[in-house]
């Protein structure tokens, strides 16, 4: 049987989904550039290298969490995409995008705190209590 899922394993996942989310930035400043210009080569090539780090991140941490709960954590990028959006490009907040994003944390949580166990070492289906 699989360890306890701790805080500190839901932090980890958290950041993972962090560096997915500068993925986003990196696009996003790479589309205010001309096509192939040095800028948006950097860009783009930093976008490409914070993909490759997230996904070698990624494929560690699954390996401890069910992968519905691996998944759900993911929508939390909609939260730190929002974040960015404020911080680095000055874009608006609506109470839609708020209320979008409450929602999304508070399904986060709850789907977070019924996950006591991990997968099992042996990376079998068995259903956990």
């Amino acid at each position: 049987m699989g360890n306890k899922i701790g805080i500190a394993d839901i932090i980890k996942l958290q950041a993972a989904v962090v560096i997915y989310s500068i993925s986003t930035v990196m696009g996003k400043f790479a589309s205010g550039e001309d096509f192939l210009s040095p800028k948006f080569i950097l860009f783009y090539g930093l976008d490409f290298a914070v993909l490759v780090v997230y996904a070698l991140v990624w494929q560690q941490l699954i390996k401890r969490f069910q992968l519905s709960i691996a998944y759900a954590n993911k929508a939390m990028m909609l939260f730190w995409s929002l974040i960015w959006s404020v911080i680095l490009f000055h874009e608006g907040v609506t109470l839609s995008k708020v209320i979008g994003v409450v929602i999304i944390a508070v399904g986060t949580i709850v789907l977070n705190s019924g996950s006591s166990e991990s997968v099992p070492a042996d990376g079998s289906e068995e259903e956990h209590k």
